[in-house]
């Protein structure tokens, strides 16, 4: 079974339908039981990093799922799920975040439209087999005025550039995360998530 993580925001129905599409048992939980036991846990996020964090907190989840990440759970955050992971964000100046990777989520800054909405491209730095069957310079869907700067170059997974070069997607350990949306990717989206439940499995 793969929890899909419920703490009163995100995307949850798009996340659990291309789950199952792809013929995965997932389940849309914030019970600690059914998550401890899952194979997998999924934490999709839309929405602000404050409040993803106090939610998180008010449910006694936020340290809980980072000691199962601790322990190599296998784990994939989704936009904010994946921002949540890095200590401080522009977006809520004196939260602290979950600290698993160091560093942080600054705006996007220039001459360029904010939110970056729409579909780009993504450089494949490393492949852990989240990306098997997917070719570089493939394109994904994005929704985010943040992104994020990790202090551990060697924890990118993939590379975007718009106005500047960021991480799109980083892999540490059992942790696997993307700024992009592979639910609202397409095929190639479904491709990503069917490599996760094979990693699950």
């Amino acid at each position: 079974m793969i929890a899909i993580v419920d703490y009163g925001m995100g995307n949850l129905k798009s996340v659990t339908n291309a789950f199952r599409k792809l013929g995965a048992d997932a389940m849309i939980t914030r019970d600690k039981k059914a998550i401890e036991t899952s194979k997998a846990i999924v934490l999709p996020g839309v929405g602000a990093f404050g409040k993803c964090i106090e939610n998180l907190k008010k449910l006694d989840l936020l340290d809980f799922l980072h000691g199962l990440i601790l322990n190599n759970k296998l784990y994939l955050g989704i936009c904010l799920g994946m921002q949540i992971l890095f200590e401080t964000s522009e977006e809520a100046p004196g939260v602290k975040g979950m600290g698993f990777v160091k560093g942080t989520v600054p705006r996007f800054k220039g001459n360029i439209k904010v939110p970056h909405m729409g579909w780009n491209s993504i450089q494949i730095i490393k492949d852990g087999g989240i990306f098997k069957g997917i070719k570089d310079g493939e394109y994904f869907y994005f929704v985010h005025s943040y992104f994020c700067l990790p202090e551990e170059r060697d924890v990118i997974a993939t590379k975007t550039i718009y106005g500047t070069e960021f991480a799109s997607s980083i892999q540490k350990g059992c942790v696997f995360a993307c700024q992009f949306h592979p639910e609202k990717s397409q095929k190639v989206g479904l491709r990503l998530l069917q490599n996760f439940i094979q990693q699950a499995t």
